[in-house]
């Protein structure tokens, strides 16, 4: 399966407009703005859909014309936005479109359905166990509710290919008997409500911080949650600590959070992971960002691709500088040999950077001195087609050359010409780049 976070935020997102606390001030400052939650699958099916999910599908680059099923928790307005029957009725999309949702969130919708419009609408309640289309559904308990009792449920999905998904959102802390019912599941992904991060006293009806770290742990006494599965905390706002110190947090319960239009890919073996490239210029925090994006993930391999510089005592410090602040649990490896290290991986990558890399193999084919350049560019060939082909999450930096005054040199101009069309090549095959501008993450895809 492959779920796209149309957004991981809770109902007033993250930042909430009209806030200004730490947290709030940290998300904006980043440009890391999250929608309220809701995820596609394969194109064909939405777990929830809030009036801010279908216009992210649209900036996402997808389209719900395939959209065939929508399984709905709840009725709370940031879960079910109906308004979005009456936008599909206005166009012919070919096939029936299936509501299933507890009784009371269907009914909301069934006003904004005319009587001859494609749609089917299928009540549910806990217990339950359908099928939609090629999905295997079972509808499990919420401890939530909209008007009553029951009126809220979560979804265990298991796709065409038998990957399997937990969709619990939106859910306070479970009793103990719950876990009866995902009993040896061995989810590949459990996408689970963290709202109220250190503000537990707010209610029963979401998790902070403390009862999402029980949870995952309950999940995992009773096997539905294992070391291979990617646990995503999602529902967030403006409660939680700012985004690095909540990564932090996340990482020691073995999760991390979701970032709207991020794809996670499940199950499918034959399905690329999610690559990243990250561009900046000197100094402009690209590195720091990078890192970040991986620091809920205990194993991850960074590739430094600058090597040694013996007798240089100023890059011995920068390098030094850059392991300090990874964790004890990552490893290095010193090598510009960024193909094979993409083709062996068997842990996240974070290469840092291309701009180094293009320099050493500028070096090895000479051709400061009238060397080989096709050399080097099948070197670059061979590195998107490793890009293309790696089995694991990367997240490549690289230094963003175009904004800068034109090289004195023709070998400063030669080196500044490739990376630039190097960058564009790897963009083109990444499935998110983000431009670091003064520290500031700025999401171009």
């Amino acid at each position: 399966m492959d779920v796209l976070l149309l957004g991981t935020g809770a109902a007033d997102g993250w930042p909430n407009p009209f806030c200004a606390c730490e947290s709030c001030t940290d998300a904006a400052r980043r440009g890391e703005i999250r929608g309220q939650t809701a995820a596609l699958i394969d194109d064909v099916l939405m777990l929830d859909c809030g009036p801010e999910a279908p216009r992210a599908a649209v900036r996402f680059g997808r389209t719900l014309a395939g959209v065939r099923h929508i399984l709905l928790t709840h009725a709370h307005t940031d879960h079910l936005g109906p308004q979005a029957l009456l936008f599909r009725s206005w166009v012919d999309a070919g096939h029936v479109l299936e509501v299933v949702g507890p009784a009371d969130a269907v009914d909301t919708c069934r006003q904004w359905a005319g009587p001859d419009d494609p749609v089917r609408f299928v009540p549910v309640r806990a217990g339950d166990a359908l099928t939609v289309g090629g999905y295997a559904v079972r509808v499990l308990p919420a401890r939530h509710h909209v008007f009553r009792d029951g009126d809220a449920v979560l979804y265990d999905v298991t796709g065409p290919d038998g990957s399997r998904i937990l969709w619990a959102c939106d859910t306070g802390p479970l009793p103990d008997g719950w876990f009866d019912a995902v009993r040896g599941a061995r989810f590949d992904a459990v996408f689970l409500e963290e709202t109220f991060g250190d503000r537990s006293e707010l209610g029963q009806g979401h998790h902070g911080l403390p009862e999402f770290r029980d949870t995952v742990a309950a999940l995992r006494r009773c096997d539905a949650v294992t070391d291979a599965t990617d646990v995503v905390a999602v529902h967030l706002g403006h409660h939680n600590p700012p985004i690095t110190a909540l990564r932090e947090r996340l990482r020691e319960y073995g999760a991390r959070p979701g970032i709207d239009g991020e794809e996670v890919r499940v199950g499918d073996a034959t399905a690329p992971p999610h690559r990243t490239l990250v561009l900046g210029g000197v100094r402009s925090g690209k590195s720091r960002h990078a890192e970040e994006l991986f620091a809920s993930h205990a194993a991850v391999t960074y590739v430094a691709t600058g090597g040694t510089r013996a007798g240089d005592e100023e890059w011995a410090q920068r390098v030094a500088l850059h392991r300090e602040r990874r964790p004890e649990s990552w490893s290095t490896v010193e090598t510009s040999d960024v193909s094979g290290v993409l083709r062996a991986a068997t842990d996240p990558l974070l290469v840092d950077c291309l701009g180094t890399w293009l320099t050493a193999r500028m070096d090895l084919h000479d051709v400061w001195n009238g060397g080989d350049m096709g050399a080097v560019d099948a070197d670059i060939a061979e590195l998107l087609d490793a890009w293309r082909r790696c089995r694991v999450p990367v997240v490549a930096v690289s230094n963003e050359v175009g904004s800068g005054v034109v090289p004195a040199s023709a070998s400063g101009r030669l080196f500044r010409d490739t990376l630039g069309r190097l960058n564009a090549a790897v963009a083109a095959v990444s499935d998110s780049v983000t431009l670091v501008v003064a520290g500031i993450p700025l999401t171009l895809r």
